[in-house]
């Protein structure tokens, strides 16, 4: 069925030129054109399918109705100056095509219009996220009015929330024959949250909490690690795994906002399942937070090893892997190697001179550990993975606990209370 938006097509074709070829700011521009604040999904996949139609090669036998069109739009090899082909980097230059994101070019010479065929890097560029867009879902959204701590006194300095590993998008049960299937879809995602966000309201101590989300928020794009490794049998699509992400981080501070005065939310974005993905949706929290929330801190960061300070308190948090480089990473039983490497961080940053008591926090091993005997210098902690576990590791190992933990900060002394989730 032709699309109705194939009067624009003209006009798409020359937005791409001005805006390098990226589908979401054609898109954008063009509904502005339009009249309208935001493109809608139609209008933004026939800019997507036009714009890849410029640098793709299609059969010359059309599938399209005859009075679509009468020739395939292509970019013409031929220097009509010179009368000679024009080599890959001419051809980009002539026409502002980005040379450094092709992984791949054939010159197509035996047609009656020579051209290049190019095949472009998938390229994920932050600088490229249309927050509008993504955003435009949440454009009447009223936050919460704050009610105030209902349930305990104020006997603590603040709470801490620690949750990770939620891999958004994991399918426990791909093949239908597993051991221990859990229900990973959005439903059984929320539900999980419920427990989690019931249990630190109904155990809340302070006006302040702090929640450490550290990593592997979002189980893989195109289901894949950040290394690309293997393939994770998914449940959601790329698209639903990240709305479902980006809700469940905003209902988040909606619901904690009604009884905290102030919210501090930490969030690591290097890791080996989520990595940049997950940065998307944190930095699409941050920006519809700074718009919206207020006494609500979102900080993302972006280091294997980040860390900031609470009075003489020091939180060093991680994943525990990285994004790129780590194939094995900090262990839950903390070894000489990883002893080491905390060790160096903390003088490298002053850490051992700034404060008098040192929490380490990581998440990855899918594991409740905490270590305060080990290192004389600082605590090692391990959290629990709020997903349950994968078929791999069904398989290869057993069903594991998972859950959340709460703690309560009262000086230097702290109360740790692990929630574990059947």
């Amino acid at each position: 069925m032709e699309s109705k938006h194939t009067i624009h097509k003209k006009r798409i074709i020359e937005l791409a030129k001005e805006y390098d070829y990226k589908y979401a700011k054609v898109a954008k521009e063009l509904a502005l054109e339009l009249g309208k604040n935001y493109p809608g999904g139609a209008l933004k996949e026939y800019c997507k399918r036009t714009i890849k139609e410029i640098f793709v090669k299609v059969s010359s036998r059309s599938e399209t109705k005859a009075n679509d069109y009468k020739q395939k739009f292509v970019l013409s090899a031929w220097n009509q100056e010179n009368g000679k082909m024009m080599d890959i980097d001419k051809y980009c230059q002539h026409y502002s095509l980005p040379r450094k994101d092709i992984s791949s070019y054939k010159l197509v010479s035996h047609t009656g219009t020579p051209y290049y065929n190019i095949v472009f890097k998938e390229i994920q560029n932050v600088e490229e996220f249309d927050f509008d867009a993504i955003l435009s879902k949440y454009e009447n959204f009223k936050p919460s009015k704050y009610r105030g701590n209902q349930n305990n006194p104020k006997v603590s300095d603040f709470d801490t929330l620690t949750y990770t590993d939620v891999h958004i998008g994991m399918d426990t049960d791909s093949t239908k024959n597993s051991m221990y299937p859990v229900d990973w879809s959005l439903n059984g995602i929320m539900d999980s949250y419920k427990i989690m966000i019931d249990k630190t309201i109904e155990t809340q101590t302070s006006d302040t909490i702090v929640v450490d989300e550290l990593g592997d928020f979002l189980d893989g794009f195109n289901g894949l690690t950040t290394r690309g490794g293997h393939k994770l049998p998914q449940l959601m699509t790329n698209e639903e795994a990240f709305d479902t992400a980006l809700e469940f981080k905003i209902k988040m501070i909606d619901d904690l906002q009604k009884h905290y005065s102030k919210i501090i939310i930490n969030n690591i974005c290097n890791d080996n399942h989520a990595g940049s993905f997950g940065y998307f949706v944190n930095s699409s929290l941050k920006n519809f937070s700074d718009r919206v929330f207020k006494n609500v801190e979102v900080i993302n960061h972006r280091q294997f090893i980040n860390h900031y300070g609470i009075g003489k308190i020091c939180f060093i948090i991680t994943h525990g892997k990285d994004d790129i480089t780590l194939k094995f990473g900090f262990k839950p039983n903390l070894d000489s190697k990883g002893m080491e490497k905390i060790d160096q961080y903390c003088k490298q940053n002053n850490i051992y001179k700034d404060y008098d008591l040192i929490v380490f926090k990581k998440g990855d091993s899918h594991q409740c550990l905490f270590d305060m005997c080990t290192s004389d210098d600082f605590y090692y902690f391990n959290y629990p993975a709020l997903s349950p576990s994968s078929q791999w590791v069904q398989n290869n190992f057993k069903k594991g606990r998972r859950g959340f933990v709460l703690e309560k900060w009262d000086k230097l002394n702290c109360t740790l209370t692990p929630i574990f989730i059947k």
